[in-house]
């Protein structure tokens, strides 16, 4: 067996030297080394030859085995870093490259990202905070307090009594005014969560919550935002209807209409007939919210809005049904 231990090894070294190739290699990893290999089969036979002379041949074994296993670890170092420096063994290098398709962003981080421009273009900071929420700052500093009717309108998802998934980005104003005096301009874009799912609404959406405060503010302030705001989303010469409404956190209340952009306000099945579509609520932030952090309502006055991100971006791009946005079909999204 001594002798066919060396043997093996004279016949395993000298092919090694004969070896140009990484692939020639690992079949002679495989017919030396491998498990059901050459040397696998000697050391089976161990087992048949005389006991005194077993633990002998095994050492035999061994030194042989791992000297072939090291001189086949140098080998094939040497043919890798022979690869390495010829540029790769076996490249065609004048074959075309592989064109790889441009990414684009989703349809709604475009929307938001436009959003978002819009304001900072008009002054307002940007400011983002955490989607895990407290009851305090989610409904009771926004003058949305236990039992209050309006948080039946935000179907919650809660973690506890005190903590939830945010129904709103406005928690970000009470964090604000908190933290800072006024005059305060700022918006606060981020997901937010709700317990509904239909064709109209997702579990999770995207809205930019904004808010301004400073002395002498007026509901024509307000106004004259928000206009501005849907002529460069939209077009200069979208029509836009301010409705009476009501929000807990703002007195007085609108919701904001812009003529049907599927119609042209004409009447269709998407404005139901009536030639408006509702984009947005708003209003003059209620003095109850500035007692909340501080404020003296009788020294400033604010508006603060709210814009639902996926509705502004079905109505901009036609999009007829609000779970395309999360089937993340590529022949959806590579029309953005």
């Amino acid at each position: 067996m001594e002798a066919e231990l060396q043997s093996l090894k004279a016949e395993a070294l000298a092919r090694l030297v004969e070896i140009d190739q990484t692939g020639d290699l690992e079949e002679f990893r495989v017919k030396y080394l491998g498990r059901k290999g050459s040397f696998a089969g000697l050391m089976k036979l161990l087992g048949r030859v005389d006991p005194a002379e077993r633990p002998r041949l095994g050492q035999i074994a061994n030194s042989v085995k791992q000297e072939v296993e090291e001189a086949y670890a140098g080998r094939l170092a040497s043919l890798q870093n022979s690869a390495g420096k010829s540029g790769g063994a076996g490249i065609d290098l004048s074959l075309p490259g592989r064109v790889i398709p441009p990414g684009r962003l989703h349809p709604v981080t475009q929307i938001m990202n436009q959003a978002c421009a819009i304001f900072s273009g008009l002054g307002f900071a940007v400011a983002e905070g955490p989607d895990v929420e407290t009851d305090f700052y989610n409904f009771e500093a926004l003058n949305i307090p236990p039992h209050h009717p309006a948080r039946d309108m935000h179907d919650t998802f809660y973690v506890s009594d005190s903590v939830l998934l945010r129904t709103h980005t406005s928690p970000m104003q009470i964090r604000a005014m908190e933290r800072q005096a006024p005059p305060l301009r700022m918006i606060a874009p981020g997901k937010v969560y709700r317990c509904d799912s239909d064709v109209t609404h997702t579990p999770m959406f995207h809205q930019v919550e904004g808010f301004l405060v400073d002395r002498l503010v007026s509901f024509t302030d307000l106004k004259g935002v928000l206009s501005l705001f849907i002529a460069r989303m939209f077009s200069a010469d979208t029509g836009i209807r301010f409705r009476p409404s009501f929000f807990p956190f703002t007195e007085p209340s609108v919701e904001v209409d812009i003529g049907c952009v599927i119609c042209g306000g004409g009447g269709c099945r998407v404005c139901k007939q009536t030639g408006w579509i509702e984009i947005l609520g708003a209003g003059m932030i209620d003095p109850e919210v500035f007692k909340k952090v501080g404020y003296d309502p009788e020294v400033y006055s604010g508006f603060a809005f709210g814009v639902g991100i996926e509705r502004m971006a079905m109505l901009k791009y036609g999009i007829n049904d609000i779970r395309l946005y999360y089937e993340n079909d590529l022949r959806f999204l590579s029309q953005f």
